[in-house]
């Protein structure tokens, strides 16, 4: 049975960067993302790691690890939220305590995704994929990514919503940065490889493929477990983002994850859109999900609201979903049961 986090008003943030932290010429969007929170009625308690970055790591592994396990079991901490995502977030995976892991909401995306399915794989806790705490400083955040507050507010045995954004963000403008952080000039269109309406339900999990791949074959990654003694067995929606791979990195990624039996029971996949999916001669990403949705005999949805090109829905590692993808829009609706 999966465990859900709730969270409450005003409650207490802890703010941890067991991957990449800030480097002092960026302190300006942390202190920034952190007032935000403040002025909606959170209390904010910020790690040392939160503020210091070298050699691609906020701190040493056994240090991220350690003050993460200390606000995990910290009382007066509810909800816990990296600054942002990074490179070497496995590097702490055997310091993370995860026989003291509480009922508490960690909440990110890129890197901070390994963490976040290795939780709910080895412990039933949801997590929650969505918004990193820096994309949350502006005056206000657009209807999309706004949703984690609903998503993480929801009480067991309840359902929620969410709905396909308009539009999206294509590249970062730094210079020309909008209310709600983001600069959205494309129009969304979520798409399937059957080019029909899709209809697909399951247990979700997912991340950033980059980083979650890396699990398998781990004690942190033992999908068949986590399905045997937390959903009894049924069935899964994966959803995938890729940040950086090539198609032919990201086609020996899907491959492994097939070969180890992560895609066993599988209702269906959706990827994210990305920045990435870079062809190797002339084959492209689109031809990746086709043969993988023959081999697997799924439906494959992709394009949607997920990962490194903003905005993103707030997806819960361990919920039951229904999702809708239909003339280029899409509907999840995530149950907490």
């Amino acid at each position: 049975m999966i465990k859900y986090p709730f969270l409450e008003e005003r409650t207490t943030i802890g703010v941890t960067a067991p991957s990449s932290g800030v480097p002092t010429e960026l302190h300006e969007l942390l202190k920034t993302a952190c007032s935000r929170m403040e002025t909606k009625g959170y209390k904010v308690i910020i790690g040392d790691t939160a503020w210091t970055q070298d050699m691609a790591k906020s701190a040493p592994a056994k240090k991220r690890a350690e003050e993460f396990n200390k606000m995990m079991v910290n009382d007066d901490i509810h909800f816990i939220i990296p600054p942002w995502g990074g490179e070497l977030l496995i590097e702490t995976l055997e310091y993370i305590d995860f026989e003291n892991i509480q009922t508490k909401w960690v909440l990110g995306y890129s890197d901070i995704s390994l963490l976040l399915l290795a939780i709910t794989l080895k412990t039933g806790i949801a997590t929650a994929h969505g918004t990193n705490l820096v994309d949350l400083r502006g005056e206000y955040s657009d209807d999309t990514t706004a949703m984690w507050q609903p998503v993480l507010s929801l009480k067991k045995g309840g359902s929620i919503l969410q709905r396909s954004s308009e539009q999206y963000q294509k590249e970062w403008q730094f210079d020309k940065l909008t209310p709600y952080v983001f600069n959205f000039t494309e129009k969304t269109k979520w798409k399937s490889i059957s080019n029909k309406s899709v209809k697909i339900q399951g247990r979700l999990l997912g991340g950033c493929i980059d980083t979650i791949r890396h699990l398998i074959g781990t004690k942190f990654g033992d999908v068949h477990n986590f399905k045997e003694n937390y959903i009894k067995g049924e069935s899964v929606i994966w959803f995938l983002e890729n940040c950086d791979l090539s198609t032919t990195d990201l086609r020996r990624s899907l491959v492994q994850m097939k070969l180890s039996g992560w895609f066993n029971d599988c209702s269906g996949i959706m990827f994210g859109r990305s920045p990435a999916n870079t062809p190797v001669g002339n084959y492209t990403v689109e031809e990746v999900y086709k043969e993988l949705s023959e081999e697997l005999q799924i439906p494959i949805i992709y394009d949607i609201d997920c990962g490194h090109v903003p905005p993103q829905m707030t997806l819960i590692n361990g919920a039951y979903a229904e999702v809708e993808s239909y003339s280029g829009k899409g509907e999840i609706l995530q149950y907490f049961k």
